[in-house]
């Protein structure tokens, strides 16, 4: 039995690129996690998800698709980023093309992977019907034991491969005394978003401390959505570094395109969405459109312009003005001025992530509304009787009036700078939903 607090054990995932590392990672998890396509190289960082087989936990790594001896920088990097997933990997999922003979590639891979000392299986992959089967035993010659045939598109042969890779795991066990600990943890997921090459990545390893995403100076770098947990006290963190997003019709790769699907569903499952605006850019277009998804999604917002050690001779008041003038939407998001090269500020966005995310989470009692709604005076024919708080992760009141249309925006708008006057609810969009008493 695995104890609550014992580290999960932790399959990685590892092969040449386009063998269908990203396939079997999805089919493992049962989620469309990492990006999934027929370009080679998509997945350049590691992903980690977490996945269970019947009643065993277990961390599962999708690594870049390795090449041991390319040169150029980003590959060189994906080792880097590989290699740190092998080395806490309890097992190694070493995956090759069942379609294709055995490539040099494969064989560096193989030599890099047998030093370990490491269980490894050899899954062959896109072996999906029964004439194929018979070119499985050719990957014996890769020295790695029984190779597994699978189709990760298919989902033929993973049960076997699952029952053999968990068959060592540890079953899960939790006592009450855990689940109430967990239920008092608070815990927040905080997606880092903004365009690219704005410094997302180098904010995410600021933020854990830890050379965790791939952070290079070729725009558009990160292309998958990467995350990290960390707890400080009774709070548990979750970061995504999400791909940068371009405007729709500057994305022509179809990489480029799953990437802002991707990024705007991360926004969706986030409660907090730090803002990346680079300081020596200023606020741009493409910002105020990022801005909106996650406004849209009715998410806290954290505005971090970053870089700000190298904006020379800027004011932060001016800079400031500018951000509210460019993003009036946003008038609810505190600003920080940070340098995650420098680790600048990085202590200000967890107090203000926390400070945010209790804001979304507050509730307002309906006696408490009702002392409020007699203090309102508007300017308006619009008569409001009471309201009530319908939800939280954002703040929704339900406002009960004598009118069956929409409240006039300028009265929505006032409404709601009375409620933030009255109950707080820093950096968190409010919404107001009108009902005919």
């Amino acid at each position: 039995m695995r104890a609550a607090d014992e580290p999960l054990p932790t399959v990685v995932i590892v092969g040449r690129p386009n063998v269908g590392k990203s396939t079997l990672f999805n089919a493992i998890l049962g989620d469309r996690r990492s990006i999934v396509g027929d370009e080679p190289g998509i997945t350049r960082d590691r992903i980690y998800g977490e996945a269970e087989y019947r009643g065993k936990k277990f961390g599962l790594i999708d690594t870049g698709g390795i090449l041991p001896h390319e040169d150029a920088l980003i590959p060189i990097e994906i080792l880097k980023q590989a290699r740190v997933a092998l080395d806490m990997a309890s097992h190694i999922l070493f995956v090759i093309d069942g379609r294709t003979e055995i490539t040099a590639p494969d064989r560096d891979l193989a030599q890099l992977l047998r030093p370990l000392n490491k269980p490894l299986t050899l899954v062959v992959n896109k072996i999906d019907a029964k004439a194929r089967e018979n070119l499985v035993h050719e990957f014996y010659s890769l020295g790695l034991g029984d190779p597994v045939a699978v189709s990760a598109e298919h989902k033929l042969g993973l049960d076997h491969l699952l029952e053999l890779v968990t068959d060592p795991f540890p079953k899960e066990s939790q006592d009450t005394d855990e689940q109430e600990l967990e239920e008092k943890q608070r815990r927040i997921k905080v997606a880092i978003i903004g365009r690219p090459n704005v410094g997302k990545s180098t904010m995410l390893n600021a933020l854990v401390g830890a050379e965790r995403a791939i952070v290079s100076p070729v725009a558009g770098t990160t292309r998958d959505a990467v995350d990290e947990s960390i707890v400080e006290g009774n709070t548990t963190y979750r970061f995504v570094d999400t791909a940068g997003i371009r405007r729709k019709g500057k994305t022509h790769e179809m990489t480029e395109k799953l990437s802002v699907v991707m990024a705007r569903r991360h926004i969706r499952m986030a409660n907090v969405v730090l803002l990346i605006v680079d300081a020596t850019e200023g606020v741009v277009g493409s910002d105020a459109t990022i801005a909106g998804y996650a406004d849209e999604e009715g998410r806290c917002v954290i505005i971090v312009v970053n870089k700000w050690d190298a904006a020379e001779g800027k004011s932060k008041r001016a800079f400031t003005d500018t951000i509210r003038d460019q993003l009036k939407f946003l008038d609810y998001a505190p600003i920080i001025f940070a340098s995650a090269k420098n680790r600048e500020g990085i202590r200000r966005i967890f107090g203000t992530v926390r400070k945010c995310f209790d804001s979304a989470s507050k509730r307002v009692t309906t006696g408490e509304l009702n002392r409020f709604v007699a203090t309102l005076k508007f300017e308006s024919d619009i008569r409001i009787y009471y309201m009530t708080q319908a939800s939280i992760r954002p703040p929704t009141f339900v406002v009960f009036t004598d009118k069956a249309d929409k409240m006039h925006f300028s009265v929505e708008r006032n409404l709601i700078n009375r409620l933030r006057e009255q109950f707080g609810f820093e950096g968190t969009p409010i919404v107001i939903k009108t009902k005919r008493r």
